[in-house]
């Protein structure tokens, strides 16, 4: 993986870790419809949308955030799981590809 495409894991990474922050408020509870156990998440991305692990880090709160993706698909999913061992869904969408862009210039305004 190129270091442009690890940094664009990592603002997604960091995207969802914020969503997460935003899901421990009182909200929360109506997210608990997009949480489960980690094995039957993982087990229906894989079986429904084709996707597998593309990413992984640690989030806010020691939480681990993943993004999971289909290449035949374009289908991409963001996980987050608690220390307590639930995960959920935070974001998903369609049209994911792997960028590998040079990183601009020091000292550059990009």
């Amino acid at each position: 993986m190129t270091r442009t495409a690890r940094l664009l894991h990592i603002a997604a990474l960091t995207t969802a870790a914020a969503l997460f922050v935003a899901m421990t408020t009182p909200a929360r509870a109506q997210a608990a419809l997009n949480c489960g156990p980690r094995d039957l998440v993982v087990q229906r991305l894989a079986d429904g949308y084709g996707e597998t692990r593309q990413s992984i880090g640690i989030g806010s709160n020691n939480a681990v955030v993943e993004v999971y993706a289909s290449a035949e698909t374009g289908s991409w999913t963001i996980l987050v799981t608690t220390p307590a061992g639930v995960t959920c869904l935070v974001a998903s969408g369609q049209a994911f590809e792997e960028v590998a862009e040079a990183l601009p210039p020091k000292g550059s305004d990009a």
